[in-house]
């Protein structure tokens, strides 16, 4: 079987693959068009986000058995179509999950600290210590929305406190000894602290609008290392502007491309970004809470075995 690497990956990825009797070609640099004219000859592909894989993509794609992502979601695949024919979809979840909890939890206790407002004053001189008085995340309630791979690697690492932990999530049955699960209502009534750990689809997009917000009954805490679709951003400014949300963690916004290469698709910078930017109790990360040493070995690792799995 011969596969096609779209994206540059751990070495192990195609040394093992290849060790498996798989015929490995690395494009990193062609444009999705020539990709196109020679999809055919393979039977495999494997890439992180480089480029959306559509119904034109995979009806050129007629030997097509497999793609391989290199990654937790799969929301730049045509999934319907591609299953319609037969490709079956193979999706890395388990090799960051790990990352992404410590990631969100980094968040949350530089937010509640004042880490990086602190840091920047002291980097300059100033030397503020009532001013940087911080919170204690024990006697909180954690809502999480989103209970798979990575919000039950969030819920484990917050094991060490003494706080509540509650879930909600469109599947049931999914609470275990880290977490409740319990209503989207009850959620909203109990939680001091939200974070998000859902994949991007039709019900997740825009999903923290003003509404949303305003049905929680306590002002809280707002972290995202999911996807930025899921945050209005103008209406999370709004919210953090009146106090409904304290502070917010994000390692992914609204305005990322699709391929999170990149951040913004338009030339002028937004004006809620700028407050972001320039407010004291919001932390950024350029999406990488999935993105360590640790789990670029664990994601390619991930992908190889499923794929040995299946096709081996």
């Amino acid at each position: 079987m011969r596969i096609l690497h779209l994206d540059s990956n751990h070495p192990l990825l195609i040394e093992q693959l290849g060790l498996a009797g798989f015929v490995n070609d690395e494009d990193y640099k062609s444009s999705k068009e020539q990709i196109i004219q020679k999809i055919s000859d393979y039977d495999g592909i494997i890439l992180r986000s480089r480029f959306s894989i559509d119904k034109e993509f995979l009806d050129r794609a007629s030997n097509l058995k497999f793609i391989g992502r290199v990654g937790a979601g799969l929301e730049n695949i045509d999934c319907a179509y591609a299953e319609k024919k037969g490709i079956v979809l193979i999706a890395a979840p388990e090799g960051n999950r790990n990352a992404v909890g410590e990631h969100s939890l980094a968040l949350l206790l530089a937010l509640f600290n004042k880490i990086v407002k602190a840091d920047h004053e002291v980097k300059k001189g100033v030397w503020l210590r009532e001013e940087n008085r911080g919170s204690e995340v024990d006697g909180k309630t954690i809502g999480l929305i989103g209970y798979g791979n990575m919000g039950k690697a969030f819920a484990k690492k917050l094991r060490g406190f003494d706080v509540e932990v509650i879930c909600y999530d469109l599947k049931e049955n999914l609470g275990d000894e880290n977490c409740q699960q319990v209503s989207l209502e009850e959620l909203q009534a109990r939680a001091q602290i939200l974070s998000l750990h859902t994949p991007q689809n039709e019900t997740s997009k825009q999903m923290i609008n003003t509404a949303f917000i305003n049905k929680f009954a306590h002002p809280f805490w707002l972290i995202n290392t999911a996807r930025g679709s899921a945050v209005v951003t103008k209406d999370l400014v709004k919210a953090l502007r009146s106090g409904q949300v304290l502070g917010a963690g994000l390692d992914v916004l609204e305005y990322e491309k699709s391929s999170f290469e990149q951040l913004f698709s338009a030339t002028e910078i937004p004006e809620e970004f700028s407050y972001l930017v320039a407010a004291d109790n919001v932390v950024l990360s350029p999406h990488v809470a999935g993105w360590t040493i640790e789990s670029k070995i664990k994601l390619a690792q991930t992908i190889v075995d499923k794929i040995k799995e299946k096709f081996c």
